[in-house]
This record gives structure tokens, C-alpha cells and sequence, in this order.
């Protein structure tokens, strides 16, 4: 029951606002999908189309659905129309004021629309399916199809850029995005193909008595007096929309004036820049305002955590944050900081100096893919940590330069082996390494990949001390430890030195586990985790239950002695891989 309660609060802490308009928005979505389907039926018969239609009128005109469907209707509109007033800055990208404008667009595109079909059936019970809705466009009213055509495009649009912002951060965005662009393209361009093969057929069957004494009557179309009640609504809503619009931006005019003329608060860089900006700016919007760069991958939506600072003035005197910027900064693990907040949520009324966590540049390249990332993306990563033993005895009975070619080497060989195995050689810290698996794999195959380089390791490194055999006193020899999990990764440095890596608690435990081959006697330490993921036999290598630095639960891993044996491990699950 406990867990139960906190997994409802937790999930009231994620939903604010943005939330409400993106839930709003996908039941929109939903049934501008819906109707695009039957759109594309015309290409098929104007019959097919009506068949499938009655269906989706007893679905989305039943009560439960209606409720919400208009409930979403109502929410998303007046959304939209706060984000015109709310929002004081639009140039964090062209696709999102294009967007916010699309929509506001809608209303006034699709009002003939719904007057002439919906309002009809309400108020005095029209009966229009399509064969009247295409005479009215196509034959009565011809100038009204490219309208159609227009009111849908926009509604698509807007609908996909708002599930591309939404879905863009998401891990699984990379693998769908291929078919998520197909969709896009084909189902409207089925769906306008749809209502031109439906027009035609509607405009040649038209010539006939028959047709208009069956579609033409007054129970489905109604008389002249209604249309032109129809049309007044129509007329009166636009110019009220109108209207409105037209105050939220005197609103926002008068916002502004009174904002230069009020008090200004300082806001104080990490870098020793300074500004003063009006109170009510988010400490993101001010950055834009000031054309000062400011790294925001979700553009300040509450969606990433990018665009976080560390507050270093009196953090007493910052407003609370929201029930959103808790919950995202609880899932970077940051909100036991009060000291740290997202500047697209922070609000400041007093003067506040602060250091942005990351860099304004966001984007860099995969080193084994040339893809571009962002600072914070999360992904399933496999990380290995190699380390050479003895290297301190080494330099101590060695000159610099023979102890430097020695490391070299070693890192040599443990990086030829993880190359050769799929994974990436990541850092590089004295004489030992972070190599990175699963950039370009899924994690079974990228746990697999893990554990043969290992073994590969093993075979480059007893070549290497057969090469220096005359060099060194006794072989070198080395420990690994693998783990797996949820990390973000991206770049992370100071200006010019950046550099790709991965953060987080799976990384931190990888090099936990190099550290226990040393007191398990082994070669290598797989976590449990690497270790079902790759699906291997749960008898082929032992386990051990052993505490983590930093945990108060122990760990349950898994160690080999001789690296070398893994290679075979690997190759008696997936010979094809070997």
C-alpha cells in the first residue's frame, strides 16, 4: 500500500501544465488519426467511407468519449492561448513559435467545418456524412475543399511537431523515428488522395435526380434559414476568437510596458557576466532575451534537465519550485540540492547569482558513429573498466620513457580489443580505461560484446608480454569490471576541452567492480545485471554476494579468473557471434 501511495505521488509531482496540453493534445491527435483513416477510405468507394464512419460517430459521439473529447478540446485551446501570454520569449527554435501559430490557426480553419457538421446535428439533427459534406465542398461551396485541405494539413503538422517534441528525448525516439516519418507522410497523403477520389465521385453522381432525392433532403441537409444561422455562428465565433487573440497580445504589450518600467533584479553568471532584467523572467528567458547562450535541449519545457544551475547566492530567498521541476530534478537525482534548479522554471524576484551546469553547446559526435547526441541523453549503456596492476612498481625501476612506452602499449592492446568487439575506448585516466558498449547495439548484444572483449583483452595482453618478455620482470596483468544500466551521456567539460562521456551510478559501480577483482583474485567482475542480460548459462560462472562502496545492500556478481575462458563462454551461447 505504501509503495502504491508513493507511486501515485510520484506521479502527481510529473504532471504540470505542459502535461495537461500534451495529454489534451494526443486525444486530439487521436481523432485527427481516426478521421485521416477515413479520409483515405475515398480511395476505396464514398460507401467504404460512410460504412467506417458510423463506426467512429458511435465512438467518439458516445458519452465518455464525448466528454473527454471536447474536455480536451476546451483545455488544449485555452493552453494555447495562456502559452501566448505567458510565454515572453520565442526563439529558442523556428519549429516552435511555427507550431504555436499553427494551432492558433486551427479554430478559425476547421469553424466552417464544425458549424456545418456538428453544430447542424446539435441543433436542429442533420444526418451529414460524407456524400453531403463532399457536395457542399466540391459542388455548392467548390472554394471551400482547398480550405479543407488547408485546415487538415495545419492540423497534422501541429499534431506531429507536437508528438516530435514530446517523443525527441525519449530513448526509443531513434529506433521508430524511421516509421514515425513514413507515417507522417503517407497517411495524409493517402487521406487528401481519399477526398479528391470521394469529390469526384460525389461531383458526377450529383448530376442525377436519384442522387440528390437520396442525399439531398432536408433531414440531412436542413433549409437556407439554418444555414444562415450556421453561418452566424460560424461568423460571430471568428470574430470572438479573434478577439480574444487580439487581447492576450494588447496583454502582453501592457505586460511588457509595465515590466520596463518596474524594478529590475541582477542576474550574476558563474563567468562574471552581469544583467538586469524585469521581474517575472525565467533565468532561461532572460539568457535569450540577452542573447546570452544557454543550453536547453527540451526548450524550456520541463521536459530535460539541461538547462540546470547551481545557485551560489542565498538560496532562502528563491521561490518554491514546482511539482514538475521537483520530479525532474528528483529523476537526476537533484532534488535534495536547493541550490540547484532548472532555469526554465526558476522565477527569481530577487537578485541571484548562479553557475550553468552545462555547456550552451549541446550537440557532438559518437565516436564510433558520427552521430549527434545531447548533454543528457539517457541510454542503456555497458561500461568496462580495465586497469593495469603494478604500474607504480613499474615506474619506480624504470626511466620515464620506458614506463610511458610500457603503459602505451598496454593501452594499446586493451583498446584494440574493444574496438574489435564493438565497443568504443572512452577515457583514458593513467594506466587505466572506460570503454562504452552499446552506442549502435541493443543491450543483449552489447552485454555479449562486453565480455568477449574481455576475453580478447586477456589474448592481446599475454601477446604483449610475450613481446616484452625480455623488458619486464613478470607479466602484466590487469583487472575488469563490467557493468550495465540507464546512464546519461554527452559532453562534459570547459569550452575547448570537451569531451564524450557517461555519467552516472552504473559507471560509478563498473569501477567498484575493477576494484573487487583485486580482493576476489580474478581477471574479471561481471555484474549480474551484464551478466542475464547476455543470457548466459546461470551455472558457468561462479557468484558472489559482495558489498559496494557507497551501498548498504551487497551486490550479487559474477567472476572469472582467467579472461580468457569467456571468449568460449560467449561462443557456446551465440556461435555466430563469436
Amino acid at each position: 500500500m505504501a509503495s502504491a501511495d508513493a507511486s501515485i505521488g510520484q506521479f502527481w509531482k510529473q504532471i504540470g501544465v505542459r502535461q495537461v496540453q500534451l495529454g489534451s493534445g494526443l486525444i486530439l491527435f487521436a481523432y485527427v488519426v481516426s478521421h485521416l483513416f477515413n479520409h483515405a477510405l475515398g480511395n476505396v468507394s464514398i460507401r467504404t467511407m460512410d460504412e467506417f464512419l458510423l463506426y467512429q460517430i458511435a465512438f467518439w459521439r458516445s458519452w465518455p468519449l464525448t466528454i473527454v473529447l471536447y474536455g480536451a478540446v476546451f483545455t488544449h485551446m485555452a493552453l494555447g492561448l495562456w502559452s501566448v501570454y505567458r510565454r515572453r520569449e520565442f526563439r529558442w527554435r523556428f519549429a516552435e513559435p511555427l507550431q504555436l501559430a499553427l494551432g492558433l490557426s486551427i479554430p478559425l480553419l476547421l469553424m466552417f467545418h464544425i458549424s456545418g457538421v456538428r453544430i447542424a446535428a446539435a441543433l436542429y439533427g442533420h444526418e451529414k456524412l460524407y456524400p453531403q459534406a463532399l457536395y457542399a465542398y466540391y459542388v455548392y461551396w467548390p472554394h471551400l475543399a482547398a480550405l479543407h485541405y488547408v485546415a487538415l494539413i495545419v492540423c497534422w503538422l501541429h499534431g506531429c511537431m507536437g508528438v516530435f517534441f514530446w517523443l525527441r528525448l525519449k530513448p526509443v525516439f531513434p529506433k521508430i523515428a524511421a516509421y514515425l516519418l513514413a507515417a507522417a507522410v503517407l497517411l495524409p497523403s493517402l487521406a487528401l488522395l481519399g477526398l479528391y477520389q470521394g469529390g469526384r465521385e460525389v461531383t458526377v453522381a450529383s448530376e442525377t435526380v436519384e442522387w440528390r432525392a437520396e442525399h439531398r433532403t432536408v433531414a440531412k441537409t436542413g433549409t437556407q434559414a439554418q444555414q444562415d444561422v450556421l453561418d452566424k455562428i460560424t461568423l460571430y465565433f471568428c470574430i470572438g476568437y479573434l478577439a480574444v487573440i487580439a487581447g492576450l497580445l494588447a496583454a502582453r504589450g501592457a505586460r511588457a510596458l509595465r515590466e520596463q518600467r518596474g524594478s529590475t533584479i541582477r542576474f550574476s553568471y558563474g563567468d562574471g557576466k552581469t544583467i538586469r532584467v524585469q521581474k517575472g523572467l525565467s533565468v532561461l528567458e532572460a539568457s535569450l532575451r540577452n542573447d546570452i547562450p544557454h543550453s536547453s535541449v527540451c526548450g524550456g519545457r520541463a521536459r530535460c534537465s539541461t538547462c540546470r544551475i547551481r545557485v551560489v547566492s542565498d538560496c532562502a530567498r528563491l521561490p518554491k519550485a514546482s511539482k514538475r521541476e521537483t520530479f525532474v530534478l528528483e529523476r537526476v537525482g537533484s532534488s535534495s540540492d536547493p541550490a540547484i534548479r532548472l532555469a526554465c522554471q526558476l522565477c527569481p524576484e530577487h537578485d541571484i547569482a548562479f553557475v550553468p551546469l552545462f555547456p550552451a553547446t549541446l550537440k557532438t559526435s559518437l565516436l564510433d558513429e558520427g552521430k549527434e547526441t545531447r548533454v543528457g541523453q539517457e541510454r542503456y549503456l555497458v561500461n568496462m573498466f580495465v586497469d593495469m596492476r603494478g604500474s607504480t612498481k613499474l615506474a619506480e625501476t624504470r626511466l620515464p620513457f620506458d614506463t610511458v612506452f610500457i603503459v602505451n602499449r598496454f593501452i594499446s592492446a586493451v583498446s584494440q580489443g574493444v574496438l574489435a568487439c564493438g565497443g568504443t575506448p572512452n577515457q583514458f585516466v593513467g594506466d587505466g580505461i572506460l570503454a562504452l558498449f552499446g552506442l549502435s547495439a541493443d543491450p543483449r548484444i552489447a552485454c555479449r560484446q562486453a565480455i568477449r572483449a574481455a576475453a580478447q583483452i586477456a589474448i592481446n595482453v599475454e601477446e604483449l608480454n610475450r613481446f616484452l618478455a625480455h623488458d619486464l620482470r613478470e607479466p602484466i596483468r590487469f583487472g575488469i569490471g563490467i557493468n550495465a544500466g540507464e546512464v546519461i551521456v554527452g559532453d562534459i567539460g570547459y569550452r575547448d576541452h570537451m569531451s564524450f562521456t557517461a555519467l552516472g551510478d552504473p559507471v560509478n559501480v563498473g569501477s567498484r567492480l575493477e576494484g573487487l577483482t583485486k580482493t576476489l583474485s580474478c581477471e574479471v567482475v561481471i555484474s549480474e545485471e551484464v551478466y542475464r542480460t547476455a543470457g548466459l548459462p546461470e551455472n558457468a560462472l561462479p557468484h558472489e554476494e559482495v558489498p559496494i562502496h557507497g551501498r548498504v545492500e551487497t551486490m550479487r556478481v559474477r567472476k572469472a579468473v582467467n579472461a580468457r575462458d569467456l571468449a568460449a563462454l560467449i561462443d557456446d551461447v551465440v556461435p555466430e557471434a563469436a
